[in-house]
């Protein structure tokens, strides 16, 4: 039965920020990087120790990618930008919404090629039209707008073989996760289809990860849990969390065998969630897959 199995669930970093998203797993360092979006924090957690250290950004940050060569990519308000984690020094890359000063990047991550690929929305969202679009940036720097008429886009992933990507809306009025044939090649996406409407299911589609049995998990904001979704798009585990808003799942530990969750402090009813905005650690028994780097 879905979600029947015991999991262990730890509150691994209780740290309540405003919207942590993000989390990414560096298997050179045995590390967790992840974001406070509004507050333009870039941290990076040890597990082995539980210390979290901190970069403090100029503006909002939606994503970020490790390079190849050690320094980072960030999806800022303003764009794409080149960070070097020991100077602090921020090196311009792309501005692909300059022309929209409401929209601000939102969620990111790397095709298995080492491209990057983010997504846009409006801040807030205004619900009389969709302003977003997912981009694709490449090692060359060239960024190419691949898809519009997005009111917030999310949960990038790619499946195992490369040959599917995945994305979200999480608008109230969409919910609805995509799958879309993915060209490792060229970079080029076709024959776009919905993967899970989740307008019956209590969470929305926030961030997403792929595991290495080719199932996508969900983190269901709202809804208090992640779901796994076979490659069907069948609910295959839902778990429960302490949390009404977990925002993005993500593999790591020396096996890839732990999910890390990010969450959202609510505005108000923070009583009753106490520990809402930390990080968690979910071990359910799944591995992941080692998380690409950017190649530019």
């Amino acid at each position: 039965m879905a979600g029947a199995r015991k999991v262990d669930i730890d509150c691994v970093l209780d740290i309540k920020a405003e919207l942590g998203e993000c989390p990414i797993w560096c298997r050179q360092e045995n590390a967790l990087y992840w974001i406070d979006i509004y507050a333009g924090r870039l941290n990076r957690f040890d597990p082995a120790t539980g210390q979290n250290r901190v970069w403090i950004l100029p503006e909002a940050i939606g994503s970020f990618a490790l390079c190849s060569d050690g320094a980072v990519l960030l999806a800022l308000k303003s764009g794409l930008w080149r960070y070097d984690l020991e100077t602090e020094q921020r090196t311009p890359l792309a501005r692909p919404e300059a022309h929209l000063p409401n929209n601000r990047l939102n969620d990111g991550r790397c095709d298995p090629q080492g491209r990057f690929w983010v997504g846009s929305m409006e801040d807030p969202v205004n619900p009389a039209g969709p302003q977003g679009s997912l981009y694709r940036f490449d090692a060359d720097h060239k960024c190419s707008h691949v898809v519009g008429g997005l009111f917030v886009a999310n949960g990038l992933a790619f499946s195992p073989d490369g040959r599917t990507l995945y994305h979200s809306d999480s608008f109230k009025a969409v919910r609805a996760i995509w799958a879309w044939d993915f060209d490792g090649d060229d970079g080029v996406i076709s024959n776009r289809r919905i993967f899970v409407d989740t307008k019956d299911m209590p969470g929305r589609p926030d961030g997403g990860a792929v595991d290495a049995d080719g199932c996508y998990w969900m983190a269901g904001n709202d809804g208090w849990e992640i779901v796994r979704f076979t490659p069907k798009g069948k609910i295959d585990r839902r778990i429960k969390l302490p949390v009404a808003k977990p925002s993005m799942p993500a593999f790591g530990g020396p096996r890839l065998d732990v999910i890390y969750v990010t969450s959202i402090r609510p505005a108000s009813g923070f009583e009753e969630q106490p520990q809402a905005g930390s990080l968690f650690a979910v071990r359910a028994g799944v591995t992941g897959l080692p998380e690409p780097r950017f190649k530019g």
